[in-house]
């Protein structure tokens, strides 16, 4: 796979859209504000291996937390998804910039660190500067460190430092 620029997100709290990184816009069901970050939930039309998804964007960690509904036929061995991203924050807009590393978190058994060899990829041919690249890969080992503490639970361990998250689809969670 070439490299590729990192990619951007915005997240429109007062038209109510996430517009991704290709520039398609799609209703969001609910923005909540905390003070710790923001929750977004929405339907993803149009997507064969997910029909839904939850999001929450946390500034202070440089993280966004996902939890993708599957499909049948497409269900990944994971509970949560990391992706390791700078968070800009607005009054009626957030940005995301991804910083290629993700991590799958997979509730008490594991974490698992993806796409190293794209942000390595993208040092190299220049689209992430070094500096960035290694904020990225040291808040990464912040998080597995983390969520290795907290035995892989991931509502926990954001719940011990301050930021509760709650989760439609798991209310058993928060």
């Amino acid at each position: 796979m070439g490299a590729h620029p990192p990619k951007r997100e915005r997240f429109d709290l007062s038209a109510g859209v996430n517009i991704d990184p290709k520039g398609v816009s799609r209703a969001v069901e609910e923005f909540r504000l905390e003070e710790f970050g923001l929750y977004m939930a929405r339907p993803a039309p149009g997507r064969p291996q997910f029909h839904y998804l939850e999001s929450w964007l946390l500034p202070e960690l440089g993280l966004r937390v996902t939890d993708f509904w599957f499909n049948p036929g497409h269900e990944l061995d994971q509970d949560f998804y990391i992706d390791v991203v700078s968070v800009e924050v607005h009054d009626t807009e957030w940005a995301t910039t991804d910083l290629y590393l993700d991590l799958a978190v997979r509730a008490g058994k594991r974490v698992t660190v993806l796409d190293t060899d794209e942000l390595l990829e993208a040092v190299a041919q220049g689209l992430l500067p070094v500096d960035t690249a290694r904020e990225a890969l040291e808040r990464t080992y912040r998080t597995v460190e983390a969520l290795t503490a907290h035995d892989y639970d991931l509502p926990r361990w954001l719940a011990s430092i301050g930021m509760p998250t709650t989760w439609r689809r798991h209310p058993s969670l928060d």
